[in-house]
């Protein structure tokens, strides 16, 4: 299986590579010498990788999605030679950047109906520990090390890490790492359940593309209605309107083909063919 960071590239642009394989939609951050640090480039360059799976995916149709990087880290955060040049420039507006670029592209990734599957490796601290949990399933490899960082430079949190972290490792130990700022590993993030696999160094690219492969394969009608779903219920809403949700899916599901020729499969003792419709 060809690792992401070997294959020919189909580049989006600004950092950014962009391909369509086996219904997989490959987004890489490419800016290693800088350790993928998201300056205006690459978070443009990502945020449009991220419209266009959400529009007709380049052409082709997306499935599932895997976001890696290349180089030794996943992504260090906010390039802060930008940040700190953005300061002495105008200090009022420095921070503009939060509501005008990061909120979109965590948003942008958020409401993709695909399967998002991250491959973590090296450092994946602040931002990029934001855009790593915007992510449905995380593979990070034995390396891996996550920090939230922000409080290390004199700022709160922004990417939705005040949200999606205490949603991940619960609101005690967020708070414990957001106040904090301490490192850990992948380990750690295995357990606490911020990661879904660890793996060998070099091999978390290759595995999140299996995984992303895999999720491409299946009900990926089925998926898109899990993750509504999950984000209603981490909304804050009540049972009541939990269950009438779920119904409507499954009513909703139940007349696809993918469920019907699912059902018949079952029951003749078949494996099923997904084709996402």
């Amino acid at each position: 299986m060809t690792p992401p960071e070997a294959a020919s590239p189909d580049a989006a642009g600004q950092g950014i590579g962009y391909r369509v394989e086996d219904g997989v939609a490959v987004v890489e951050l490419r800016r290693p010498a800088a350790g993928n640090a998201l300056d205006a480039a690459l978070r443009s360059g990502l945020l449009a990788a991220v419209r266009r799976v959400a529009g007709d995916g380049g052409g082709e149709p997306v499935r599932a999605v895997l976001l890696t990087a290349q180089g030794r880290n996943f992504c260090v955060g906010q390039d802060l030679k930008e940040h700190a040049e953005a300061l002495e420039r105008d200090p009022a507006s420095a921070f503009a950047v939060v509501r005008a670029e990061y909120n979109p592209l965590v948003e942008a990734l958020h409401a993709l109906p695909q399967p998002v599957v991250v491959a973590v490796k090296g450092a994946c601290v602040g931002a990029g520990l934001g855009l790593a949990l915007c992510a449905d399933v995380r593979v990070a490899s034995d390396g891996a090390r996550f920090s939230t960082a922000f409080t290390g430079i004199g700022l709160a949190a922004d990417s939705g890490l005040s949200l999606s972290l205490a949603q991940a490792v619960g609101p005690s130990r967020a708070a414990a790492l957001m106040l904090l700022g301490d490192r850990f590993d992948a380990g750690d993030a295995q357990l606490w359940g911020l990661v879904h696999q660890v793996v060998p160094d070099g091999q978390a690219a290759v595995e999140g593309l299996a995984l992303a492969r895999r999720l491409a394969a299946g009900p990926t009608a089925a998926y898109g209605e899990v993750k509504a779903l999950l984000r209603y219920a981490a909304a804050g809403a009540g049972l009541s309107a939990v269950l009438e949700r779920e119904a409507a899916a499954q009513e909703r599901l139940g007349a696809t083909d993918d469920h019907c020729g699912a059902v018949r499969s079952f029951l003749a003792k078949e494996k099923p063919s997904f084709e996402g419709r």
